[in-house]
């Protein structure tokens, strides 16, 4: 009969902790593909597991594998993962049963008889002591089962963190290649400026031209000029941020191999998957989930304080020169405290509410993110293409403006417009295929791709 009475407590412990429904927009995310891939160059192949060498450069992989080795974040990430594995197996080991051994040595009287003495005597105890809870109502199982997901959160947070460096470390050498990519185009733009203003002094001292003329073209070259040190500061920043990121200090930035010069740009279609990979792979999808398995359980080991906790205990060993030893079950119940129980309960519940809406929000700014560096990939692609349609036409209007003007039918003033707008052109697009590459690392960030280990 007794334990009869038991089984409605066990139902009840054991439907208390049961986890909060998903949203129905996780399953519909999952099945759907992106509504964006059509706006920009995408396929929908898998996301590679080390897509930085998509932009085909031996030195970027390089940057990428020392960063991933060496990161101070990743450091900390991987200490407090190495914390929460610890306090899972310290949740593991109270399943097992306890054991200690005590032992003491002392001096007690020995009995005393008519016309003896009384002679103290030596006494030595030694026992082992055995304590097993029984886990009727799934406290412990729910306190393996909460750290158990603490620390999956945690090895999710490592591999979110393995992302992270990794695009900081192509982005910061995306943003190096680019600097030195629109230095180049400004030097190329103060030599032909140069050229420009020697040629027009030649011509006002035969007067040929006026000096507005002449300062019209020493304005365009003092306007080229000022651009190069913008670049050379750019190019200093990029690189001090892949020392860091690589654990080295900005002294040692100028030690760092650098192999471009020209903006990267990945000539395939980009691959980006659908959204079921995409909620597979990203970390911070996992961990939210693996919180919410946490705070589900944490209702388990609040309802399991509304029950008593039965312990078996046992001990056995040489007390005062003989044996003894006795096998006893423990109960403890605090009856008094159950509306504090249930206070606990209702706040595990909130809580665990609370991990399911966070999860909710996660995957719909995952799709957010990755539709948004969609959509701006595919501008900024035809972005790109009508500055390179422009760019050749700015530079067949040199040519022109240069033979009208050797022939005597134009000013050198229509010459100079044409290698403002040609040099204009080109600048902007050296910009654009630098915004296409940050666009392209901002994707596959969104993606969660770069944490796998082949």
């Amino acid at each position: 009969m007794r334990s009869a009475a038991l089984f409605p407590l066990l139902a009840l412990a054991g439907c208390a902790a049961v986890a909060p429904v998903p949203s129905p927009v996780l399953q519909a995310a999952a099945s759907a593909g992106f509504v964006s891939t059509g706006e920009a160059t995408a396929s929908a192949a898998p996301v590679p597991e080390r897509w930085w060498r998509l932009f085909n450069d031996a030195v970027l992989d390089r940057h990428v594998e020392r960063a991933l080795a060496a990161n101070t974040d990743l450091r900390v990430a991987l200490a407090h993962l190495d914390a929460a594995r610890a306090v899972e197996r310290q949740s593991r080991a109270a399943r097992l049963p306890a054991m200690g051994i005590e032992s003491g040595a002392g001096t007690v009287k020995a009995v005393e008889q008519p016309g003896t003495t009384v002679v103290r005597t030596t006494d030595y105890d030694i026992g082992a002591t055995v304590a097993y809870e029984i886990d009727l109502f799934g406290r412990v199982r729910a306190s393996t089962e909460a750290a158990r997901a603490d620390a999956e959160a945690s090895a999710a947070v490592v591999d979110a963190a393995r992302v992270t460096v990794a695009a900081d470390v192509v982005a910061a050498y995306v943003d190096l290649c680019g600097a030195e990519a629109g230095a180049q185009v400004a030097l190329t733009s103060v030599a032909g400026l140069q050229h420009s203003v020697q040629l027009v002094a030649s011509q006002l001292r035969e007067g040929e031209v006026s000096q507005m003329e002449l300062s019209q073209a020493h304005t365009q070259l003092n306007q080229a000029q000022s651009l190069p040190p913008r670049f050379e500061a750019d190019r200093k920043q990029a690189l001090f941020r892949l020392a860091t990121l690589q654990g080295k200090t900005p002294a040692e930035a100028a030690t760092l191999e650098v192999g471009c010069g020209a903006p990267l740009r990945i000539e395939s279609d980009v691959p980006v998957g659908d959204g079921t990979a995409l909620l597979a792979r990203r970390p911070d999808i996992r961990e939210a989930e693996r919180r919410v398995a946490a705070a589900t359980a944490r209702i388990g080991i609040a309802t399991a304080d509304l029950y008593p906790r039965i312990t078996l205990g046992a001990s056995g060993g040489l007390i005062a020169g003989s044996t003894d030893g006795f096998l006893t079950p423990l109960l403890s119940w605090a009856i008094v405290d159950g509306s504090g129980a249930r206070a606990r309960i209702s706040a595990a519940r909130g809580t665990a509410a609370a991990a399911l809406a966070a999860w909710d929000a996660v995957v719909l700014r995952a799709l957010r993110e990755v539709e948004s560096a969609l959509v701006d990939f595919g501008s900024e692609r035809s972005t790109r293409d009508v500055l390179g349609a422009a760019l050749t036409e700015a530079e067949r209007a040199v040519t022109r403006a240069n033979s009208r003007y050797r022939l005597g039918a134009d000013s050198y003033l229509l010459v100079l417009e044409a290698q403002r707008t040609r040099n204009d052109i080109a600048a902007r697009l050296a910009a654009s295929e630098l915004r296409i590459a940050r666009i392209q690392v901002a994707l596959f960030r969104a993606l969660g791709g770069g944490w796998e280990r082949p």
